[in-house]
C-alpha cells in the first residue's frame, strides 16, 4: 500500500536538497576573460530592454584597469562577479577615491557598476562584498552607485524608465532600488534630468538676453568648425571644470593625465559646431558642450565601434535624422558666474540647434538642490522626466 505521507516527505526533502545545492559564488576580477564577463553581463541582462543605451565595451574595460585609467594613481578599486548555477548573475565594483577623501576629510568608499538579476541573494552578496572590502581599507561609510569621478558612471535610475537616456546618463532595472534599500541603504541625494522644447519664443528671449550681457561685460563668443580647432582648448575646459565644480558632491579635481584620458575618449565624439566658449579680455571664462543625441546610434553599435558602430555614430553626430540635442556639460569660472555668461553659451548652442533642425534638449543630471540651474528651464516648455539617486550607508 502506498504511503502518501512518506512520498510527500521524500519530495520535500529532495526539493530542499536541490535548493541547498544550487551553487553561488563570488569571484574577484583578475584575468582578461573576467573583464569580458563583467562587461558582457550588462549586454545579456538588458538585451530585451529598448531604453538601455549600451556603452562601448573596450572603453568600459579600459576604465576598470590600472594600466589604462589614470584614476588608479589616487584610487583603489576592485571588481567582482557573482556566478550562480554556472552563469554570471551579477557584478559590482568598489572604489576608494583617496584624493576625494583627503580634500573632504572623509573616510568613505563607493560601490560602482552594480548590476544583477532580480535575486536578493545575489544582490546581498555583491553589496556585502564591496562593503567588506571598503571596511577593511579603513573606511567608515559607503555610497553609490558612483564612479571614479563625475565623468564616470554615477547614480541609480529610480524614475523615468520609459524615456531613452542620453549617453551621459544611466539606465537601470526598476527592481534595483528595492534590492539596495533592503541592504540598509538610504538616500544621500538625487539628480534630476529634463527634456526641453526649444520654441521660437524661448530662442528669441535667450538671444536678446545674450546680446545685452555681451555688451555689458565685454564678453565674446569662440566658435569652432573642426575638431582640430578644439584641441588647444581641452586643457582650459578641465581647468574650468576644476574651478566651477569643486564644491559639488562627489567631485575631485582632474589632473593632467586624467584630463588627457577623457579628452582622448570624448574628443572624437564631439561635433565642434555644438561646442561654444566665451572669453573676456582674452581669457576663456566658460564653455558649453552639446551634441546631437547618440543614443540610438549607440544602440545600433551594440558595444562595438567596428566595423559598423562608428558609421552609425558619425552619421548621428551630423544631426541627420535626429531631433534631440544632448546638453553634456556647461562650466563657467566662479568669478564670472554672476555675469550671465551661461546665458550667452545657452543662446549660442540653441542657434547651432536651429541650424541643424534640432527641437529638443536632453539635459544631463543636475543635483535636485541646484535651484538656480533648475530655474534656468522656466522659459522653456519642459518636463522633469528622470531621477537618479546616490545611496549611502554607514559601516
Amino acid at each position: 500500500m502506498i504511503n502518501f505521507n512518506s512520498i510527500i516527505i521524500l519530495i520535500s526533502f529532495v526539493f530542499k536538497y536541490y535548493n541547498n545545492t544550487m551553487s553561488i559564488s563570488i569571484q574577484k576580477i583578475s584575468k582578461k576573460s573576467d573583464y569580458k564577463k563583467f562587461v558582457d553581463f550588462q549586454f545579456s541582462l538588458y538585451k530585451n530592454e529598448n531604453m538601455w543605451v549600451p556603452p562601448i565595451k573596450d572603453d568600459e574595460i579600459k576604465a576598470m584597469k590600472a594600466d589604462s585609467n589614470p584614476s588608479f594613481v589616487f584610487c583603489d578599486a576592485e571588481f567582482w562577479i557573482v556566478i550562480k548555477d554556472d552563469k554570471v548573475a551579477g557584478r559590482i565594483g568598489a572604489i576608494i577615491n583617496n584624493k576625494y577623501n583627503e580634500e573632504r576629510n572623509e573616510k568613505i568608499g563607493r560601490f560602482t557598476r552594480f548590476e544583477c538579476i532580480n535575486d536578493s541573494e545575489v544582490a546581498n552578496l555583491l553589496l556585502s562584498t564591496a562593503e567588506n572590502w571598503i571596511k577593511e581599507k579603513g573606511m567608515t561609510g559607503i555610497m553609490g552607485p558612483l564612479g571614479f569621478n563625475n565623468l564616470d558612471h554615477q547614480g541609480l535610475l529610480i524614475e523615468g524608465f520609459n524615456f531613452l537616456p542620453s549617453i551621459a546618463s544611466e539606465y537601470h532595472m526598476p527592481y534595483y532600488q528595492k534590492l539596495i534599500e533592503d541592504n540598509n541603504y538610504s538616500k544621500e541625494i538625487d539628480w534630476v534630468e529634463f527634456r526641453l522644447t526649444v520654441g521660437e519664443r524661448a530662442q528669441k528671449k535667450a538671444e536678446r538676453g545674450a546680446e545685452l550681457i555681451k555688451k555689458r561685460y565685454g564678453i565674446s563668443v569662440i566658435h569652432f568648425e573642426k575638431q582640430e580647432d578644439l584641441k588647444p582648448y581641452i586643457k582650459t575646459v578641465f581647468e574650468i571644470l576644476n574651478n566651477s565644480f569643486d564644491i559639488l558632491p562627489f567631485v575631485s579635481k582632474f589632473d593632467e593625465n586624467l584630463s588627457d584620458f577623457y579628452a582622448s575618449k570624448y574628443l572624437q565624439l564631439l561635433n565642434p559646431k555644438f561646442v561654444k566658449m566665451v572669453e573676456k579680455d582674452g581669457e576663456v571664462i566658460g564653455f558649453i558642450i552639446g551634441l546631437p543625441s547618440l543614443s540610438i546610434a549607440m544602440q545600433k553599435a551594440n558595444g562595438k565601434l567596428f566595423p559598423l558602430g562608428i558609421v552609425h555614430i558619425m552619421k548621428a553626430l551630423k544631426g541627420k535624422g535626429i531631433d534631440t540635442m544632448d546638453q553634456m556639460l556647461t562650466g563657467v569660472k566662479k568669478e564670472f558666474q554672476s555675469t550671465g555668461a551661461a546665458v550667452i553659451l545657452q543662446a549660442e548652442l540653441q542657434k547651432a540647434m536651429a541650424d541643424h533642425d534640432l527641437k529638443y534638449i536632453e539635459t544631463t543630471g543636475m543635483f535636485e538642490t541646484n535651484d538656480k540651474a533648475i530655474g534656468n528651464w522656466k522659459n522653456y516648455e519642459h518636463i522633469q522626466h528622470k531621477r537618479k539617486r546616490c545611496f549611502v550607508k554607514s559601516l
